[in-house]
């Protein structure tokens, strides 16, 4: 096995063909404990993914960067797997024991940079980049669970949530979406139709 395949095998793990089926599955447990927290999931994560978009379309349709700073575009890998990772693992702690959360977390914050670091390695970001993911994402799930978690909560269904989760997350490894491309190719139009 060559440290490419190696880096690939963690990569995978952040893809958005991986964390936004995961990211739904966590919202549809969490539907059955408290409609209004899933919506604050959703709308939690939907926020860090605008930012990471309207980034990565700034640079690639516009050429915006901070070249001082080495820095082009937001980690959408290392954001989407501190975000959902950390989520979903504190709330599969959390389930089993309320103050457990935080070691789930711990662990979904890890595994985003470990994946940070195999993209600084695979040379897709420079550290700042990844670094500003990290920090969006791990924003995004320490906002979600301390709230979450901040009042007493019986979690439902954790041994069936946490199956279902492992069958998509299986299901979906592997499989990469195919944002980047589409990012690339339409920002010019949609930076040219904005007038940057």
């Amino acid at each position: 096995m060559t440290i490419t395949t190696l880096l690939g095998i963690f990569t995978n793990l952040g893809d958005v063909a991986v964390t936004i089926p995961v990211a739904a599955g966590c919202a549809i447990w969490l539907r059955a404990t408290d409609k209004r927290e899933a919506l604050v999931w959703i709308a939690a994560l939907g926020a860090a993914l605008a930012i990471v978009g309207v980034n990565k379309i700034l640079y690639a349709g516009c050429g915006i960067e901070v070249r001082s700073l080495d820095f082009r575009v937001i980690s959408g890998h290392t954001m989407l797997t501190s975000a959902v990772w950390g989520v979903t693992f504190g709330l599969l702690a959390g389930s089993w024991r309320a103050g457990w959360y935080g070691l789930g977390a711990a662990a979904g914050l890890a595994l985003g940079a470990l994946i940070g670091f195999c993209r600084v390695v695979q040379d897709a970001h420079t550290p700042i980049e990844v670094v500003a993911g990290w920090f969006l994402g791990s924003g995004v799930a320490l906002f979600f669970l301390r709230r979450f978690f901040g009042q007493p909560r019986k979690m439902t269904g954790s041994i069936f949530a946490g199956l279902g989760l492992l069958v998509v997350s299986t299901i979906a490894y592997g499989h990469h979406a195919p944002i980047q491309q589409i990012l690339v190719a339409y920002s010019p139009w949609l930076c040219r139709w904005l007038e940057f």
